[in-house]
């Protein structure tokens, strides 16, 4: 099994934290917020690790380098204009292959335990929601039967971990796209899975959340 960590975009909400250096190389307790990702996807088995770049890409493969040091091997999918994660995942299917595939942000810390993923999900995609944050309180899908539905239960935040089947993009065409919205199209004929975790959970998208996690670092030994 392969997986990619998203880690093209450019972090404007983090200010200046982010005008000399991409998002995934802000550091925790020590290390960049990438290499949380990088070491839980090789704790798991993963060996191959696709990872797109886009905004200051070059120090992020400087940074990582091949995968030595982790265990694994880093492959990189280089964007020359803005794909978004949809449009950035399927650039890269050629380097994930032709099995179903990992994918999680750069910008999430969590100790979700990788191995209750399904390998090989039900239908297109198996997705994890987690309890909605104060900055997304409104949520994303509900769960109904183990497959994700827009309405008619409780409503949760996608947690930017899942599963996806490459025949999930048959339909779609290069170039810029969001995953969550052909991720909607596909909840319409049942065709998603997915499940709650309401485990340690977090996104880094502000100097605030990032400051908030710090102050819990011990949290991340």
């Amino acid at each position: 099994m392969r997986a990619m960590i998203l880690a093209a975009g450019r972090g404007v909400r983090m200010g200046d934290l982010t005008r000399d250096v991409p998002k995934p190389l802000l550091k925790i307790a020590g290390k960049y917020l990438i290499e949380y990702s990088i070491e839980a996807l090789a704790k798991f088995g993963i060996k191959d690790i696709v990872i797109n770049l886009r905004y200051r890409g070059e120090q992020i493969q400087a940074a990582l380098g091949a995968g030595e040091r982790y265990g694994v091997n880093l492959h990189y999918s280089e964007e020359k204009e803005a794909l978004e994660t949809g449009g950035g995942v399927f650039q890269a299917l050629p380097l994930l292959g032709s099995e179903p595939f990992i994918v999680v942000s750069s910008d999430v810390i969590t100790a979700y335990p990788l191995e209750q993923l399904p390998k090989n999900p039900t239908g297109l995609a198996h997705l994890v929601l987690v309890d909605n944050p104060d900055f997304h309180p409104q949520g994303d899908f509900c769960i109904i039967d183990n497959y994700l539905a827009m309405t008619g239960a409780e409503k949760f935040t996608f947690g930017n971990i899942g599963v996806y089947r490459p025949e999930l993009f048959s339909e779609c065409e290069p170039g810029f796209f969001r995953l969550g919205d052909l991720i909607k199209r596909k909840i319409a004929n049942q065709q998603i899975t997915g499940e709650h975790y309401t485990g340690f959970w977090h996104n880094l998208g502000t100097p605030e959340q990032l400051a908030e996690l710090t102050e819990k670092s011990d949290l991340l030994k």
